[in-house]
């Protein structure tokens, strides 16, 4: 039995952020996750080509910048070399290869009592702690959606959190279902390496380039987002066109106001609406059915494929481990509250990362996490 005062559980962005302000205030806490490593979606279930979206100055965690020398848009690869550098100079020390199987407030001792499985050691250590912090991000399990005869598909299926490059798809039929950042940048890198490639677009989506939201992020600081959008639109269209006869329409919501609201983010073009226009990827719509390789679509396409790729998105595992959350997540694992409210719950419990804000939005909740814990331990103290 562990006694802390702090538990994080998730030792990505989100829990490293909120160790390291810890640190700052000197308070005690423990770090716990599951993987053998920290950052594991950045270092295992990232494609190659990935970038961050936003700007160097919105990506950064809490009391750490990135080298002088850094490009705006920050790869993969500097990002895993940042966050390793950012435990080395916190001294943070994950427990790796700690997964956290049930996790219940204990009214009678005012305390969480958290089982956890040592996978190295096969064996459960168990903690009582007074504050909680729930860092395990939006994107901890794959999401697959349910299509009709997809057990019939003869040919690849894999999730994003799996894809890596397009070399190994040269010349075969891929589709890709899903049209967020992940899906378009996929379909765009899958032509690149010389496959065929189609992707799936059902909704109305906003694609802007970096330059553009990087202006809308600055922007949204001093002016209402309404006003921030219209700029916003103006210039994707000068950029873009009219992409409805493309299949991709805007939804009514402006970029800046969707993400804030539901948090949808915009699609960063990376390139992939110049090869939509040409014919090189092709859109379909949403698919209705699969028999064999032949895809069926809901416009009446029938086409085949050699391979399937899922940009489905992810989901929240929190609900599976951690009781007495009612009045802070709802039944997907999200915040119930809205952001900028969602963080804080009840009985010491908090929440990082779950707010579909990304690093920007990370770094406001471990500010305001720390900063209500300190303030509760001063309170204790007087």
């Amino acid at each position: 039995m562990e006694n802390v005062t702090m538990l994080i559980v998730g030792a990505g962005p989100a829990g490293l952020a909120t160790a390291a302000c810890l640190s700052q205030f000197s308070i005690s806490h423990v770090i716990v996750e599951r993987e053998n490593c920290s950052g594991s979606l950045w270092r295992h279930r990232a494609y190659d080509r990935l970038k961050l979206h936003l700007g160097k100055e919105f990506c950064e965690l809490l009391h750490m910048s990135y080298p002088a020398d850094a490009t705006t848009y920050i790869p993969k690869n500097m990002f895993v070399k940042y966050l390793d550098d950012y435990i080395e100079h916190f001294n943070i020390q994950p427990k790796y290869l700690t997964s956290v199987e049930s996790c219940i407030y204990d009214n009678d001792k005012k305390c969480w009592s958290i089982k956890a499985l040592d996978m190295a050691k096969c064996m459960t250590t168990d903690f009582t702690t007074q504050f909680l912090v729930m860092a395990t991000g939006e994107n901890s399990a794959e999401n697959i959606p349910m299509v009709s005869g997809l057990q019939s598909f003869p040919g690849e299926t894999i999730h994003s959190r799996n894809y890596k490059s397009g070399e190994r798809f040269y010349g075969k039929k891929v589709l890709v279902i899903g049209s967020g950042n992940s899906g378009m940048e996929i379909a765009y890198d899958l032509a690149s390496h010389g496959a065929n490639s189609s992707i799936v677009i059902r909704s109305p989506i906003h694609v802007m380039t970096k330059e553009l939201i990087r202006l809308g992020m600055t922007l949204a600081r001093h002016l209402p987002l309404h006003l921030v959008d219209n700029l916003l639109v103006m210039g994707a269209n000068y950029i873009f066109g009219d992409l409805s006869r493309y299949g991709i329409t805007r939804p009514k919501l402006g970029p800046m106001s969707l993400k804030s609201r539901t948090g949808r983010s915009a699609v960063i073009d990376v390139g992939t609406v110049g090869l939509i226009k040409k014919g090189i990827i092709k859109v379909q719509r949403e698919v209705t059915n699969i028999k064999g390789r032949t895809v069926e679509f809901q416009c009446g396409n029938k086409v085949s494929f050699d391979a399937i790729v899922f940009a489905t998105g992810y989901k929240s595992t929190t609900n599976i481990w951690i009781k007495n959350n009612e009045s802070m997540l709802n039944e997907n694992g999200m915040p119930i509250k809205e952001y900028p409210k969602h963080w804080k719950g009840e009985n010491g419990l908090y929440c990082t990362g779950l707010a579909r804000t990304g690093l920007a939005g990370i770094a406001m909740d471990v500010k305001n996490i720390a900063n209500d814990i300190n303030d509760m331990i001063g309170s204790f103290s007087n």
